[in-house]
């Protein structure tokens, strides 16, 4: 045998067994799926490349034909199945398409004859796929809107912001809507934005497997800048150059859940020239104290409190180390500081419970308690009693009108959160819902129920944003907007609660599970909803048709019947999951254009309740996913994302967007993929590609005046801006590592500079941590004032 034909032999055969074992594996995955009840299609695709690969080991030119047809009636498939969706297109074509290159590239080594014409044809088809290939991967890195802008809102002035001076709430101010009225940068100059200083704080978030995280908002109160770190560090920067003025350590600790999201600051004013620190800063910490610093130096206000602190842990009970921390900024509404705490869920029932406070801001004292479970306590419990134990709790940011006398409470569940058994008639009364509570005595004034009976970790996470809308007469109506974990988005009258957006009951799903409660239907917001499709097994999706397959099958083996979904003893395909949806980096608000601006992540979960006799005595233990204990109830609880193996979301992309909605409208004005997959990838190894296919996002927005939308928290490491009006991309700077934080911005007294500043202590789920603090401004001698 000639040594040319002995090489086109081992090519031929090494070529179909990689196209047959290929065709193998689709076969035997498929024929599981169909058995399933899922798409015959895998059966005849891997029936058709396994015969492909037999022939073409053979020499026969008929496997190279045999595998075209297959690939052009699998293209004719996908195209039914999905439209000319892109990512779906790419997920079920892509790998087929390179192998179909391969294939036609040493098609002639088939044709023993030496034809010609099937050289110049093999190589023609090989051409062509690979031109394919080359256009599919350009488009691949090409940022498409999903929703493209149509019309873009006329602007007007932001009437609703007053001068921008601090940035002296967590979302700017007390109406937690993220806009602030500054114009310097702007869409003409903002590719000129660079790092004007960076400070470390030496405080890097490093979790033991229970999330130590990064995600606060700075502060700045005139020339300083004020951050709080994930143990609760708090320090003052100067404004201009980022040196460190004071720090103060509190030395907190927790075992789980170690992050600070930002601080609360009072102004006591020149009346209160003579107190010990008349401008002060509030820090809620993790290990449950509510301290208050001198704003100029850092040291504690020694007249609130005993020497500067109070103890959150009074009268909430036994409180476990770890069971009760603060993660939320504290709200300052006038001249109380008002305080909810998070609980560790789904651990125990029984746990501390999620009774508000509020402490009178100069001397620590209670002036008010709100106690979900007992009405009747309005500042202590009964003698010899504790606040009631194990309600929902106020773990995320309240709101504040100081014109109507109203804080907003949105509240969580009572833990644990997937069995609900155990429940009090004013647990369930309370739980997942928004109320307005009167800032003179912490008595509610209206509520409205966002979720019924809670059983998917359905907390009203974001802080509710306030905003004046039209009412159709020439007036307004005061706003609320409450962003849900369930992809929703309510808008009621911030004064009376009632619906603005109406509000409509509607059937779900209900369960089986011995000792639940079922609520018949949950409430539907008539406003956009964000990610909240019922996934199909064409939903499913992956780098390659076998990940793809390997979903699928995943898929066919859980019960999804929407977003709610109940938990059972099989498993349960909960979309969105417990993180959202929306979550507590809550809106932003364009006030020129009267957009809403939400970044959602698209990450479902499964969920399975097992008899706790059939779970070996001290298996489950965790907060997160995996197997969590729920003691005091029948069940543990089995947990995790819905990824494929290679650890990515198992349905088609996005997996997170930013989205603009028009509030006059109350429609969708565009909607964006958000974050690229350049530092992160399957196994979450980095793909070092800037592909924008939309990834989760954890974190908030900012809104300036000039039209821009800053945001930080995706998976891959950049500080962005966005087109306000469109949602396009007009530049982005590269941070140390990734963020969870949200951008704020000001503009320094001394110099005029307008700053954009972020914290990246690292992106969610990504083992880069940092301690970074990033201000960006545009260069110093631009002229800009």
């Amino acid at each position: 045998m000639s040594r040319p034909r002995a090489l086109a032999d081992l090519v031929s055969i090494l070529l179909g067994s990689v196209v047959a074992l290929m065709g193998l594996a689709l076969f035997a995955g498929g024929a599981y799926l169909a058995w399933l009840g899922g798409s015959w299609y895998f059966v005849v695709l891997g029936a058709a490349m396994l015969v492909s690969g037999i022939l073409v080991a053979q020499r026969r030119r008929e496997g190279a034909l045999l595998y075209g047809a297959a690939f052009v009636l699998t293209g004719a498939w996908a195209v039914w199945e999905v439209g000319f969706a892109f990512w779906p297109l790419v997920s079920r074509l892509f790998a087929l398409a390179v192998l179909a290159c391969v294939v036609a590239l040493f098609a002639p080594l088939l044709d023993r004859s030496g034809s010609v014409a099937w050289r110049r044809a093999s190589l023609d088809v090989a051409a062509a796929v690979a031109l394919a290939l080359v256009a599919t991967t350009l488009r691949a890195f090409q940022p498409v809107p999903i929703i493209a802008a149509t019309e873009v809102a006329a602007v007007h002035p932001a009437t609703q912001a007053g001068p921008q001076v601090d940035w002296a709430a967590w979302g700017n101010t007390n109406a937690g809507t993220r806009f602030a009225g500054l114009t310097q940068i702007d869409a003409a100059n903002v590719a000129q934005l660079q790092p004007a200083w960076t400070f470390r704080t030496g405080d890097i978030a490093v979790s033991n497997g229970f999330g130590a995280e990064d995600q606060t908002t700075p502060l700045q109160i005139g020339d300083t800048v004020y951050v709080c770190t994930p143990n609760d560090i708090v320090i003052a920067l100067d404004a201009d150059t980022g040196a460190q003025r004071w720090r103060h350590d509190p030395k907190a600790s927790a075992p789980q859940w170690q992050r600070c999201r930002g601080l609360g600051y009072h102004d006591a004013g020149a009346a209160e020239g003579g107190k010990v620190c008349p401008r002060r800063l509030l820090l809620a910490t993790i290990d449950a104290r509510l301290i208050a610093l001198d704003a100029a130096t850092g040291q504690p206000c020694t007249d609130f409190g005993a020497g500067g602190t109070v103890d959150l842990k009074t009268d909430m009970g036994e409180v476990k180390s770890g069971f009760y921390t603060q993660t939320a900024a504290p709200l300052i509404a006038g001249d109380l500081v008002v305080v909810g705490g998070r609980v560790a869920d789904n651990i125990e029932t029984g746990e501390p419970g999620g009774v508000v406070r509020a402490y009178d801001v100069a001397s620590g004292e209670l002036r008010w308690a709100w106690d979900p479970g007992n009405p009747a306590t309005t500042r202590l419990p009964p003698p010899g009693e504790t606040y009631t134990r194990g309600t929902p709790n106020v773990w995320t940011s309240m709101a504040y009108d100081s014109a109507l006398g109203l804080i907003y409470a949105p509240t969580g569940n009572a833990t644990p959160d997937f069995f609900g058994g155990h429940r009090t008639a004013q647990d369930d009364a309370t739980n997942s819902s928004l109320f307005a509570l009167d800032a003179a005595t912490g008595r509610p004034r209206w509520h409205v129920q966002l979720v019924h009976k809670d059983l998917w970790d359905f907390d009203v996470p974001a802080q509710p944003a306030l905003y004046d809308l039209p009412d159709g007469n020439g007036g307004t109506v005061p706003g609320l907007i409450a962003a849900t974990k369930h992809g929703q988005i309510f808008l009621l009258n911030r004064a009376t609660g009632a619906p603005i957006a109406p509000i409509t009951e509607r059937p779900v799903p209900q369960g089986n599970v011995p000792g639940e409660h079922y609520a018949p239907t949950q409430p539907y917001s008539d406003m956009p909803s964000i990610g909240t499709e019922t996934l199909t097994e064409a939903d499913m999706w992956g780098a390659t048709p076998f990940d793809q397959l390997l979903c699928r099958i995943q898929f066919k083996t859980m019960r999804h019947e929407g977003t709610f979904t109940p938990p059972g003893f099989d498993t349960a395909l909960q979309m969105p999951g417990s993180l959202g949806g929306m979550n507590w980096g809550s809106t932003a608000i364009d006030m020129t254009r009267d957009y809403l601006i939400v970044n959602d992540m698209r990450l479902g979960l499964w969920n399975r309740l097992i008899p706790r006799e059939q779970v070996e005595t001290g298996k489950a233990a965790g907060t997160e996913m995996g197997l969590s204990s729920m003691r005091g109830t029948p069940y543990v609880s089995l947990r995790n994302r819905f990824v494929s193996a290679l650890n990515v979301p198992c349905q088609k992309p996005p997996f997170g967007t930013l989205t603009a909605i028009d509030l006059k409208a109350r429609r969708i004005a565009w909607q964006v993929p958000l974050g690229t997959v350049e530092d992160t990838g399957p196994l979450g190894i980095k793909m070092h590609l800037p592909i924008p296919i939309g990834m989760p996002s954890l974190g908030g927005s900012l809104v300036t005046g000039s039209g821009l939308i800053f945001f930080a928290g995706t998976q891959d490491y950049y500080l962005r801006a966005f087109d306000a009006a469109t949602g396009r991309e007009v530049w982005k700077g590269r941070l140390p590592v990734g963020s969870q934080g949200a951008p704020m911005t000001y503009r320094s007294p001394k110099t005029g500079r307008q700053y954009i500043v972020i914290t990246a202590g690292g992106a969610r789920q990504s083992p880069d941590r940092g301690d970074y603090v990033v201000a960006y401004a545009l260069p110093a001698d631009s002229g800009s004032k």
